[in-house]
């Protein structure tokens, strides 16, 4: 998971998760349960790393991993020649489960694929604000590439006009050129849907770019943190942010929030925690399913055959919803909200049919 770095709080949101669901476990056949961990630092290098430190231990069962899809695409091909099996809590890009691009086998994910988000949020834009102009800006990851094409597709598709997609690189700092060329271009609105820094420092700049003063701000869940509401400034007040609907109102959901505030003494820090848990879930009672206890009480556990208990997860009642996982590992019950920032908090105003 990231735990380092500008988006830490995604990594630490996910790992709390982690935590939680196996305390709840407690043991699986009457042995105990060791997390070991690695930083993934939503990078793909750094994806490559800590998935060759992880592989390299023998006696790992599975890996919960990595938040961003930049980090997925290496980690999941290094997890899938290694035999392991990698469940991702927020790798929303949906290249990563589609088998013509970057799908590995032994891979999957608790979490959302981004054509679910993409479109709806150009649904939003386009039949709840009556926005009929936007643009676009990636980060040139897969999760922000992909993201704002599907819901460039999708708003074109509804009749709607994109006057342009932009791209910045991670690290940058000023935006204004980049701004004033969109500015350009006329927009209604523009959907960054990208990560902490540079969606800060997009939000806080564009107001200062003669056009865009009453241009609308969105973005998505890799901006959903107290971090950016900081790194973005009274700017942030009244943008939209898309993301997973957060409610889990449901007895699981609500007994996973009670927990996480009395263990850390806080709410959880971003929007993947719930999907952490789930997909942590599913790895234990995969392993349940096909464990073999040998005479002495050792646990074997074969590597394709837990691997096929993954795939064939069915009904399995989770906090984000019932998880069914289909032959590529998308296992995710998506359902999509679309929050307003107001106060400084993420207030859920509109969530997808």
């Amino acid at each position: 998971l990231v735990l380092s770095g500008a988006n830490e709080t995604l990594g630490i949101d996910s790992q709390r998760g982690v935590e939680i669901a196996t305390d709840d476990q407690g043991e699986i056949l009457g042995h105990s349960i060791e997390l070991v961990g690695a930083d993934s630092e939503c990078a793909a290098e750094g994806g490559q790393k800590a998935l060759t430190k992880l592989t390299s231990d023998p006696s790992l069962v599975g890996i919960i991993g990595t938040n961003c899809s930049s980090a997925g695409e290496p980690a999941s091909k290094i997890a899938s020649d290694a035999g392991m099996v990698l469940i991702s809590p927020s790798n929303t890009a949906p290249s990563l489960t589609n088998p013509d691009l970057t799908w590995n086998p032994g891979y999957l994910r608790s979490c959302h694929n981004d054509e679910v988000q993409g479109a709806a949020m150009a649904n939003f834009a386009y039949n709840e604000l009556g926005v009929r102009k936007a643009a676009t800006v990636h980060d040139g990851s897969p999760y922000a590439e992909q993201l704002q094409q599907v819901f460039a597709d999708t708003f074109v598709a509804l009749g709607g006009e994109i006057t342009t997609q932009e791209a910045v690189n991670a690290g940058d700092t000023d935006m204004r050129p980049m701004l004033t060329k969109i500015a350009a271009t006329g927009p209604e609105m523009i959907y960054y849907p990208i990560f902490i820094a540079e969606g800060g420092f997009i939000t806080s700049q564009a107001r200062e770019v003669g056009g865009l003063e009453e241009t609308i701000l969105s973005g998505a869940d890799g901006m959903i943190s107290p971090d950016f509401i900081a790194a973005a400034g009274e700017a942030s007040e009244g943008m939209y942010i898309s993301g997973p609907d957060l409610a889990f109102d449901n007895p699981k959901g609500q007994a996973f929030l009670a927990t996480h505030r009395e263990k850390y003494g806080e709410d959880p820090l971003s929007a993947f925690h719930a999907h952490a848990y789930d997909g942590t879930t599913m790895l234990m009672n995969a392993i349940e399913k096909v464990a073999l206890v040998g005479s002495d009480g050792t646990l074997i556990i074969p590597r394709q055959a837990l691997r096929d208990a993954l795939y064939a997860t069915a009904g399995l009642e989770g906090i984000t919803g019932t998880l069914n996982c289909n032959e590529y590992g998308d296992c995710a019950d998506p359902l999509i909200t679309v929050n307003r920032i107001e106060g400084g908090e993420y207030v859920p105003i509109w969530t997808a049919d």
